[in-house]
């Protein structure tokens, strides 16, 4: 019965997930609304799957890798909550609880042996992952590219050059908000495809898969992701300053396709 209790748990650590990155980054108070009851929630059941699992196994202490990384989800949703009622805010839910999904997800998938019901579910897993990262990766250069015509139509406007092949770029304004849209939507889909994949990895190869460079340079990309967006919106970057940042995110994507060259994983190879 906890292994039941313990996949709910990570359903609920999965909703509590998506509904921090609206609930912070865009300040949306509905989905700070679903965030909360839904950490909660999380805890609770990961907690009583833990009590009955130490009971039934008649000792109180976890053995294994896997039950310390369930012990240790449970640690970092149980400071995160802990935040939440002292401080009242909800900021840190944005690494907490996708930290908590990613490790409670092999102990969920693995403690019963679990798999996924049919090739063609796991082929929709896949293609959810590859699509969504797909996205986010467009998004992102679309960003970048809209950041170097800010530069150019900033640079053409203070020359007052109103004439020539350039009278076509849009106003500053619009390039801005342009770049800004593109990384608010970019992150989610990111965040989406890299739990997608973890959950199939973690089937596949177990949590050495979290030791693949490609997947760390992923992990590495998500966080140069979310500084941008968080930059931007508190400091209203933008310019010279936010292309800089957007080039070294775009350089941390090439680098995760070269990264394939040495990845265990996600050689892209014929069966």
């Amino acid at each position: 019965m906890f292994l039941l209790w313990l996949r709910v748990a990570a359903i609920f650590y999965a909703v509590a997930s998506v509904a921090a990155l609206p609930a912070v980054l865009y300040g949306r108070p509905g989905w700070r609304r679903i965030c909360i009851p839904a950490a909660v929630a999380a805890f609770f059941f990961h907690f009583v799957s833990l009590i009955e699992m130490l009971t039934a196994a008649h000792r109180w202490m976890p053995a294994g890798m896997r039950e310390v990384e369930s012990l240790l989800a449970l640690a970092v949703c149980a400071v995160f909550l802990l935040i939440v009622l002292v401080y009242r805010t909800v900021s840190f839910g944005i690494f907490a609880l996708p930290l908590s999904l990613l490790l409670v997800l092999e102990p969920a998938i693995h403690l019963g042996q679990g798999s996924f019901p049919s090739p063609v579910v796991r082929g929709g897993w896949l293609f959810l992952h590859v699509s969504a990262l797909l996205t986010a990766y467009a998004a992102l250069f679309f960003s970048l590219v809209a950041n170097l015509l800010y530069l150019v139509q900033e640079r053409r406007l203070k020359k007052k050059n109103k004439i020539g092949f350039l009278t076509w770029l849009p106003p500053l304004d619009t390039m801005e908000r342009i770049s800004s849209s593109m990384l608010s939507i970019g992150f989610p889909f990111m965040t989406i495809g890299l739990l997608a994949g973890s959950l199939i990895a973690q089937q596949s190869v177990g949590a050495i898969y979290f030791l693949d460079p490609k997947v760390l340079l992923s992990f590495g990309m998500w966080v140069v992701y979310l500084v941008m967006i968080f930059v931007r919106r508190s400091m209203g970057l933008r310019g010279r300053r936010a292309v800089y940042l957007s080039s070294f995110a775009f350089l941390l994507v090439l680098s995760v396709w070269a990264a394939n060259q040495f990845s265990s994983v996600h050689r892209f190879t014929t069966p």
